[in-house]
């Protein structure tokens, strides 16, 4: 369970996050961070199990975008518009959203190793999803697996609130330790209907709690992208409250923040976040611990720079872990969360070791 520091040791900290990485200009941020991601979709499009070169994806784009496909290779169409386009996408999307929740909470919770996963909102859209693939969708009145992982997460979700709040308001350790008590009820759950599952299902129960953008296609795409869309913009609107709240409770008061609206606005935001991308993508860890501590490091903890930056490296991130996992064991696929786990372990090991993990 994270820590959640007091004001008196928060403001020092706060302040120097925001003087650090505060040099360059934040257009210069997001033209380079924009390169890069159109760079990694590009390599991740003409990679795979049969390599197209960049000639030809960007000839199948440039068809489709101009609606001009005609006379393009049927199979080149096939591999890079049809398949492969939506998965990069997806991938994109779900690494940009889980980027953009971590960065909520952390600042929510004042604390860089808070999870949007911390409220048990994925073991909720576990739960419900697991459900549906052990004992058919008539186990939940007839819903698809990426809707029963939704209404999963929703109703944990509603649980924890109900949970969390005394006496009408609720703080942060309550909103925790609710959706941490909460979550291990619903993994309990979920082990449970595995345990029901035939054996041969089991093995896709697994592979969909890891993670996992095999499945993505042009119509699945609308959801994730209107809520990142919808969220990150809020979010941008807030973020000089999340800078207020950074400094502590009173400074956020002093500048006009109404601090339990202000609070449930953004776990609503990350929730709903985690939600959406859960039932889309599964269970895919580590993406919003480490993007957006790695990016704080980077450019500081202005969320007007922290937001846009770790939602695009959250973006290339997941991009270029989904072009690993699809391609080091071609012809078979591997879930996201090995892969994004060898980076976040090792990757908090360092910072242990390192002044900035030490102090």
């Amino acid at each position: 369970m994270p820590h959640i520091p007091t004001r008196s040791r928060t403001v020092p900290a706060a302040s120097a996050a925001h003087r650090s990485g505060g040099n360059a200009p934040l257009a210069w941020w997001l033209a380079a961070t924009v390169c890069v991601t159109v760079v990694v979709a590009l390599l991740a499009i003409g990679f795979g199990s049969v390599n197209i070169s960049a000639d030809r994806v960007i000839a199948v784009l440039c068809a489709n975008l101009t609606r001009r496909a005609a006379g393009l290779d049927p199979l080149d169409q096939q591999i890079v518009w049809e398949l492969r386009v939506p998965r990069v996408l997806m991938a994109a999307v779900v690494g940009a959203s889980l980027a953009l929740a971590g960065a909520a909470l952390q600042g929510l919770l004042r604390n860089p190793l808070a999870d949007p996963f911390i409220v048990g909102v994925s073991s909720g859209a576990s739960l419900g999803a697991v459900l549906v693939m052990s004992f058919g969708s008539g186990a939940l009145f007839g819903l698809s697996t990426p809707a029963a992982a939704f209404i999963g997460a929703l109703v944990l979700l509603l649980l924890v609130f109900a949970f969390a709040q005394r006496s009408g308001s609720f703080t942060d350790i309550r909103l925790v330790l609710s959706g941490v008590a909460l979550g291990y009820v619903a993994m309990a759950g979920t082990s449970f209907a595995q345990l029901q599952a035939e054996p041969g299902q089991v093995r896709g129960i697994l592979f969909w709690m890891m993670g996992s953008v095999a499945g993505a296609r042009w119509e699945t795409l609308a959801l994730p992208t209107v809520a990142l869309l919808g969220a990150g913009a809020w979010l941008l609107i807030q973020a000089r409250g999340l800078n207020a709240l950074a400094l502590g409770d009173d400074d956020a008061v002093a500048v006009g923040v109404d601090l339990r609206r202000f609070r449930l606005g953004l776990l609503l935001v990350a929730a709903l976040l985690t939600a959406v991308t859960v039932a889309v993508a599964g269970g895919v860890g580590f993406v919003g611990l480490i993007v957006p501590h790695a990016v704080r490091m980077l450019v500081g903890a202005d969320h007007r720079r922290l937001l846009p930056v770790s939602a695009l490296s959250g973006a290339v991130f997941l991009v270029l872990v989904d072009l690993v996992a699809r391609t080091i064991g071609s012809p078979n696929e591997y879930p996201l969360t090995i892969f994004t786990a060898l980076v976040g372990g090792p990757f908090f090991l360092w910072l242990m070791r390192s002044p900035e993990g030490r102090s």
